[in-house]
């Protein structure tokens, strides 16, 4: 079926059921259980590859630039107004802008290729996804020569709040950091598919879509050299974020009690978010719900930054004392940032996802459609976050970080064309077992880093966890 992620899923009227970037907290449970589902939802963005292609030209860029809020026909849906309740005010809407849509649309085809193996589509319509994205941010990136460093200005990140600088006379931000990074990613992810296709569909490829040398070579550079800020030890939300003025939280927290839609308290006070260091949901932070600790500071490495432990860690604190949280997602993306610190407020991130719509947190949204990306969501948390559990291109990749609260955990999911491999977690082991039918090659595995022997089809295997 043609059916993208809507962000309410198929239960209600909110958002006029718009597919956004949730797909991005969807897919990866999806892939690992149902790929076939999988498989047909990303297809509902290739399909729409050509609108993509056309919002790019439009705006004199090559590559697809993905919509924010996707419809039918693949054009961009987003309002251009939105109401603020509290003011009675019409405001401007510039969320069209967050353009990180093209690179959550990316890594999902990523991973669905590492977890499932399918040549097919990863050659076929994957690699038109993810080549044509490449191609966008080659396209819309600028090298700042005092800087030696390649920009990405006048966008949107993941903090919905965050549409402008403060008196600036148009909307957009610069260089805000998760969009950079995933962008970088994203152009190393596609030299790396470009070089280990079959030639002749590499050939085939390079004439439909033009990645010449010099471009490829653009692409390693931006990917490389893409400009991240920081500003006191932490990396910066977007270029100029430590120079606003700080939040007086308590003081809100005190006056208004729920302070969830931080922005329009603000707005009906006369003043605009966009002056403070405050975040409506995980924007920075979304890089460790993505990646790995040791991915996130190779994939810092690589652009020449050092990410280490103490810095991530500074990094995580400054932004979850600025953050209101405004969205479901948010305390999705906190609890799995914090679980695999095991950090003490983990749980209760977790917590607060779980209940999202069965207590309705949000008061009265869960009338309006269920909040999808947070309901599977939840379950990758388990199996990503808590169990450790990615698929990596030559095996399991496992590295558990148990929460006292979730001491044990059992799950089945599929890889690399076995189904039904089980997954066990218990206090101080864990074990996976193949089932006997499975016709795929034994299973390999990583344990926190180690490699260990392969798990045959009909085999059950434990191994102990270190430190536990």
């Amino acid at each position: 079926m043609d059916v993208g992620v809507p962000a309410r899923g198929l239960h209600g009227e909110a958002y006029r059921g718009h597919v956004f970037w949730d797909e991005l907290f969807v897919l990866p449970y999806v892939t690992l259980h149902f790929p076939e589902v999988a498989r047909a939802l990303l297809m509902y963005r290739h399909r729409r590859l050509p609108a993509a292609r056309s919002a790019a030209q439009a705006c004199g860029l090559r590559g697809a630039m993905f919509p924010w809020q996707s419809g039918s026909s693949g054009v961009e849906e987003t309002q251009t107004l939105h109401l603020n309740p509290r003011s009675g005010r019409w405001l401007p809407d510039h969320s069209h802008l967050q353009r990180h849509v093209c690179s959550a649309i990316a890594w999902n085809v990523w991973r669905y290729g590492q977890a499932t193996g399918d040549t097919g589509f990863i050659e076929g319509p994957g690699a038109e996804l993810l080549l044509d994205i490449a191609r966008y941010w080659g396209s819309v990136t600028t090298f700042d020569a005092d800087r030696e460093r390649y920009r990405i200005r006048g966008v949107v990140g993941p903090d919905e709040y965050r549409d402008a600088y403060p008196e600036a006379p148009g909307p957009g931000i610069d260089d805000n950091a998760y969009t950079n990074v995933t962008a970088a990613w994203t152009l190393a992810r596609a030299r790396e598919l470009l070089d280990r296709l079959p030639e002749a569909r590499r050939r085939e490829l390079v004439e439909q879509l033009g990645p010449d040398e010099e471009t490829l070579d653009r692409w390693e550079g931006i990917s490389r050299r893409m400009y991240v800020p920081f500003h006191t030890g932490v990396v910066s939300q977007f270029e100029g974020y430590g120079s606003l003025a700080e939040l007086d939280w308590q003081a809100y927290r005190a006056r208004y009690g729920d302070i969830r839609r931080l922005d329009r308290i603000l707005e009906a006070e006369g003043d605009t978010v966009n002056r403070y260091q405050a975040s409506k949901q995980a924007d920075t932070l979304m890089l460790g719900y993505l990646f790995r600790p040791s991915d996130l500071q190779a994939l810092f490495g690589r652009l020449g930054y050092l990410l280490d432990d103490d810095v991530w860690r500074a990094t995580v604190t400054y932004y979850l004392n600025r953050t209101s949280h405004g969205s479901t997602l948010s305390s999705l993306v906190h609890g799995g940032v914090l679980a695999c610190q095991q950090g003490a407020d983990a749980w209760r991130y977790c917590e607060e996802a779980l209940l999202s719509d069965v207590a309705d947190i949000q008061g009265g949204t869960t009338g309006e459609g269920i909040h999808l990306g947070a309901m599977p969501g939840t379950l990758d948390l388990i199996e990503r976050g808590i169990a450790g559990l990615e698929a990596g291109p030559g095996g399991l990749l496992i590295d558990p970080v148990p929460l006292r609260e979730v001491p044990r955990s059992s799950f089945t999911f599929c890889y690399l064309g076995n189904r039904g491999i089980r997954f066990q977690l218990l206090p101080g082991r864990l074990g996976i077992s193949v089932p006997a039918s499975s016709l795929a090659p034994p299973l390999p595995v990583c344990l926190a880093g180690e490699r260990l022997e392969a798990v045959a089809a009909g085999e059950e295997r434990w191994f102990r966890l270190t430190g536990e």
